[in-house]
């Protein structure tokens, strides 16, 4: 059955990945003319249709796609029409501050969201519990470049405690670059990871309390109480262990959308990754960035899906026993 279920969701990555190859494919076919994007109006016509033929442009559509997603296998997008050169060497080069923001973020969503939703479950009618479901309103209504900014303006420029911009020193360990071996480089990641994750924080919260109020009131958690278990061992050894479990899913999927989304941050505080690259590129029409964004996040997507729907199938025995077939 673990079998059957690995080959079923590979089978709908493949065909998830054919389906967004093929959208990223024809924004070279819809949006502007590469060739003009290369070589400037003043190009030959020559110049022009020697471009056409190296890039294969005349060729049929269908083996222009079959190029396109041969090359996108290998890692290949082209070159870039602003910047002049390899889009995978711009990835690479963006690629450690995107991850390294975007973790950071999941850490911290993780780390504080699911202590405050059990604490706002277990302690509903305390002030603090009242003051965390407050805080998790404002978290969810706020747009995230206007939480950016108003951190900004306390923090950075009111209080000047941290830096507002930037990514600050960094480290090169082979092409990996991180800011987390430098002081100055924890100090630039602290504002942009809290924006990137107070969303999540206070969804994962929520999610947690209404998880845990739906375990406690079910009966094994009563038949535990009768047997005199102590409320320490039904809150977190029965109850809590239960909660996580649907929580695993919509935190795979939201580590998905914090590195989809970190646009928006990466934008409000300059972070020189990904999400900032992208949007420079849509400014600048910058096809063969964009199509190699849209590439590599439906990847990230499609392979965080697949770990957590392993993860929930390792987690959930009720998903690894064979359902029995009835005979007529």
């Amino acid at each position: 059955m673990m079998l059957a279920f690995v080959i079923r969701r590979l089978l709908q990555a493949v065909v998830v990945m054919g389906v967004v190859a093929f959208v990223a494919f024809s924004l070279f076919q819809f949006v502007g003319d590469p060739v003009v994007a290369m070589l400037g109006q003043d190009a030959t016509d020559e110049q022009r249709a020697e471009l056409r033929r190296d890039l294969g442009l005349e060729d049929p559509i269908p083996v222009q796609f079959a190029t396109f997603v041969k090359h996108a296998v290998q890692g290949d997008f082209g070159l870039s029409y602003r910047q002049g050169r390899k889009v995978s060497e711009l990835i690479k080069e963006r690629l450690p501050a995107t991850l390294e923001l975007s973790m950071a973020a999941a850490g911290l969503a993780l780390l504080v969201g699911i202590p405050m939703g059990v604490y706002t479950a277990l302690k509903r009618k305390s002030w603090l519990a009242n003051l965390f479901l407050a805080i998790s309103l404002v978290g969810v209504s706020l747009p995230t470049f206007l939480i950016g900014i108003l951190l900004i303006l306390v923090f950075a420029v009111v209080l000047g405690w941290l830096p507002s911009f930037g990514r600050g020193d960094t480290v090169q360990l082979g092409w990996w670059s991180t800011g987390l071996l430098t002081r100055d480089g924890w100090s630039h990641l602290v504002l942009p990871a809290i924006t990137l994750a107070l969303f999540q924080m206070t969804l994962i919260m929520r999610l947690v309390r209404s998880e845990m109020l739906e375990v406690l009131r079910t009966d094994y958690i009563k038949f535990a109480r009768a047997r005199g278990l102590s409320d320490r061992a039904v809150y977190f050894g029965h109850a809590l262990k239960n909660t996580l479990v649907p929580v695993i899913t919509i935190t795979g999927l939201q580590i998905g959308a914090i590195i989809a989304f970190a646009i928006i941050t990466e934008t409000v505080f300059q972070w020189p990754g990904m999400g900032l690259l992208f949007i420079q590129s849509v400014q600048a029409a910058d096809i063969p960035i964009m199509a190699a964004y849209l590439c590599l996040i439906a990847l990230i997507f499609v392979v965080i899906n697949l770990l957590v729907d392993l993860l929930y199938f390792v987690v959930d025995p009720r998903l690894r026993v064979e359902r029995p077939t009835t005979s007529h």
